[in-house]
């Protein structure tokens, strides 16, 4: 598969991006093989979390720019329908999947691949990892969901600091603005991402999948919408088998 491999074991997908020689910069192929991988995954019952990582070291180092736009558009009309048949499928495959997907990065993740690491809903990061919204300083605007991920992960003002001056942020300070879950020694990001992914994996998929909707959407809803939401998703859970099963095991031990 062109700059990306699908490893399924034990109800993980891990999807490694596989591009060294770029430092895993993702041009049109890749972001196409990432959306079909996420949207297959999406509709897979057997995938009970996805892991998203990089090969040789580094997360991601954005979007591969052989053009100025994904598959080398200039025009404006060929940008927009380039960036949404490619990066925007793909992120919002990313958005939309109804189970855990965790990042685990190593070394630098730049512009869209900082973007699909925050896109993910744990990020695991080694201690000299890197972020950037560095889109300022290739004289673009900010894309791969960022505008609308990072108001919500780290507040308005903090996104606008972080998108309007591209600085590097380490991932120290990353976990202290709460776009890092957690941080771990060098080289044992995917280990780590594994070790929750096997634990998310035993978990019911129906409960995580409904309470990943209901945080997702939270934001957009009032208090007494979340409350709706919150009975229909425990009418789901309830009437689930992994409930029953649950419930057998808790009376069963207590």
């Amino acid at each position: 598969m062109h700059g990306l491999r699908a490893r399924r074991e034990g109800g993980v997908l891990t999807l490694t991006l596989d591009r060294p020689a770029r430092r895993n910069a993702i041009d049109v192929p890749t972001w196409q093989a990432l959306a079909r991988e996420l949207e297959a995954s999406a509709e897979q019952p057997e995938d009970r979390v996805v892991v998203l990582t990089g090969a040789g070291g580094t997360f991601c180092a954005g979007g591969d720019l052989g053009g100025a736009a994904p598959g080398g558009e200039t025009s404006a009309d060929g940008a927009r329908r380039a960036m949404r048949e490619s990066v925007g499928r793909a992120c919002l495959a990313l958005h939309a999947l109804p189970k855990p997907a965790i990042a685990a990065v190593e070394g630098t993740a730049a512009g869209a691949g900082a973007n699909l690491a925050f896109g993910c809903d744990l990020v695991v990061a080694g201690a000299s990892a890197r972020f950037g919204e560095v889109f300022v300083h290739r004289s673009l605007s900010i894309d791969s969901g960022g505008s609308w991920l990072l108001p919500r992960l780290v507040g308005l003002h903090r996104a606008k600091e972080l998108v309007f001056l591209g600085d590097w942020i380490d991932a120290l300070r990353a976990e202290r603005l709460g776009l890092v879950n957690r941080i771990v020694p060098d080289g044992s990001a995917l280990s780590e991402a594994h070790a929750w992914a096997g634990r998310l994996a035993a978990s019911s998929p129906t409960a995580l999948a409904r309470s990943k909707r209901a945080l997702d959407s939270a934001h957009g809803r009032t208090f007494a919408e979340a409350l709706a939401d919150e009975e229909d998703a425990i009418a789901a859970c309830v009437t689930s088998p992994e409930f029953a099963e649950a419930m057998r095991r808790f009376f069963t031990h207590s």
